[in-house]
């Protein structure tokens, strides 16, 4: 016996109590992309699940569900600590893999036999994926966009930080992509994104707001490895507009703060990509003044040369304007001006 769940019984509050979504697939599809919460108890490690999938195709499938369940029963024991904890906090354990087959199936069959109340979600990871790929759109055209546009360094992000700590919605798209925009919008963060998970947590996102108008930042189509969906680009371009303004002191201080934290390594390879817009020579002296940690004049220059010509904004209206330097102030301004009917929200 086993039960089995949709997810949009789960997302439309349909489960029973607590619940906790559990993504049984091997950990490097689980760093890829997951379901926003789910925390990873992978049967199969990557090679393991390699090597059962190579059989399947080139030797029979009686042989891979053979490797499959020796690979598994020789983890149950850990498998079982771990889930019998997570049990005994949640009321509902809901497992899934990448179709809802065999891997999931069998894990909640399994502990549904010895008391747990184990789910299996109907369809696995991609039935999730074929969900969020219907009402993504449908969720977008409900909100309205507020948009805050500003040159690098303006603390637009900042500011979306304190609007969410005030109690404002807030749709961080490069903290969903994982990634600044730019050809240097990687260094310090990691690995970027896929775009399965972008979507979910954009999703995710506004699925959780408290209203229907959202704070966002004006990005690019394309956010490191992401490309924002047609439909979620078109409703952000036709939001009200915010213009963001700081001093260069101002910008300099807030680059050096989100890029510069033992990252020297990771500048210079960014850097190097970028010869063939600012020239080699410039990269080459650039490179010897991140290695005597003289940050500032670099910053200025590749904001002045490169990113602030870039920058656009012409033909684009603007509801408000606001003279950066305080993002907290700054954040309170906007809210403040919204309460008194300055400015739309």
């Amino acid at each position: 016996m086993f039960r089995e769940v949709r997810y949009e019984e789960i997302d439309k509050n349909h489960i029973d109590g607590s619940y906790l979504m559990i993504d049984v697939r091997s950990p490097g599809e689980y760093e890829s992309e997951t379901i926003p919460g789910a925390i990873n108890i992978p049967i199969f490690t990557d090679e393991e699940r390699a090597i059962i999938g190579k059989t399947y195709v080139q030797d029979s499938i009686d042989k891979a569900k053979q490797l499959g369940v020796e690979a598994t029963a020789r983890k149950l024991p850990q498998i079982y600590e771990q889930v019998s904890k997570l049990d005994k906090e949640y009321n509902n354990l809901i497992f899934f893999c990448a179709r809802g087959g065999f891997r999931s199936l069998t894990i909640s069959s399994l502990f549904r036999s010895i008391g747990i109340n184990a789910i299996r979600l109907n369809g696995g990871y991609k039935g999730y994926r074929k969900y969020i790929n219907e009402s993504l759109p449908k969720l977008v055209e409900e909100v309205k966009f507020v948009v805050l546009y500003g040159n690098t360094g303006s603390g637009k992000t900042e500011i979306l930080k304190n609007l969410k700590e005030i109690g404002m919605d807030v749709l961080d798209l490069e903290g969903c992509a994982n990634h600044r925009g730019s050809l240097l919008g990687g260094v310090g963060l990691g690995h970027p994104n896929t775009q399965k998970m972008f979507e979910s947590l954009v999703y995710d996102t506004l699925k959780n707001r408290k209203s229907n108008v959202i704070f966002t930042e004006g990005e690019s189509k394309r956010i490191g490895r992401v490309i924002m969906p047609e439909y979620l680009f078109k409703a952000i371009k036709s939001g009200d507009n915010i213009s963001i303004n700081s001093p260069m002191s101002t910008r300099v201080d807030n680059i050096l703060k989100d890029y510069v934290s033992e990252t020297d390594e990771e500048l210079i390879e960014a850097l190097d990509r970028l010869k063939e817009h600012i020239g080699a020579k410039n990269v080459s002296r650039f490179i010897d003044m991140i290695k005597a940690h003289d940050y500032k004049p670099v910053i200025e220059e590749l904001m002045v040369k490169y990113y602030d010509p870039m920058y656009e904004f012409k033909n684009r209206e603007y509801v408000a304007e606001f003279e950066n330097v305080n993002a907290k102030n700054t954040a309170e301004e906007i809210v403040k001006q919204i309460a008194n009917g300055q400015l739309k929200g």
